[in-house]
């Protein structure tokens, strides 16, 4: 083939003034928010340096899941520690589909599909007590917790 024929595409840029940072303060962001919180050395608020227990609830049956996350609540109350949550975090779905007949009918399938509730608590400034009451409480069957120190 010829190469002088074919067209080549070239991709054409247009530049924005507004966004080219030409203009006076394009690189400056502005932060909304509280301005009382003071920054440490890292970069980090003081809110943020605070130890914290993130908590993440997972269960295939919602009703279970809102009892246990109750049962983790009282307990953070019980040694009055300063909880953030139950958070409703999204659903997972998993659809499944599966052949009804392996042969004659092969196109005919049924669908199944399982929900994955989830729920996330942070337990600010936690004690020793509340770490230790959180790990030998007893929770349903089918209920997965996973607890992470921030």
């Amino acid at each position: 083939m010829n190469e002088s024929k074919e067209k080549k595409k070239v991709p054409s840029v247009k530049v924005d003034e507004k966004r080219s940072g030409s203009t006076k303060g394009a690189g400056k962001s502005v932060k909304k928010g509280s301005s009382t919180a003071k920054k440490t050395l890292k970069g980090k608020t003081e809110e943020e340096m605070v130890p914290r227990l993130r908590i993440r609830v997972k269960a295939y049956e919602y009703r279970i899941l809102d009892a246990s996350v109750q049962q983790i609540m009282d307990i953070a109350l019980r040694f009055d520690v300063e909880v953030r949550g139950p958070v409703p975090l999204p659903t997972e779905i998993k659809k499944y589909s599966v052949n009804r007949a392996s042969f004659v009918y092969s196109k005919s399938k049924e669908q199944f599909e399982i929900r994955i509730h989830k729920r996330l608590i942070d337990i600010i400034n936690p004690t020793q007590k509340v770490m230790e009451s959180l790990t030998n409480m007893s929770l349903p069957s089918g209920v997965s917790i996973e607890v992470k120190t921030i």
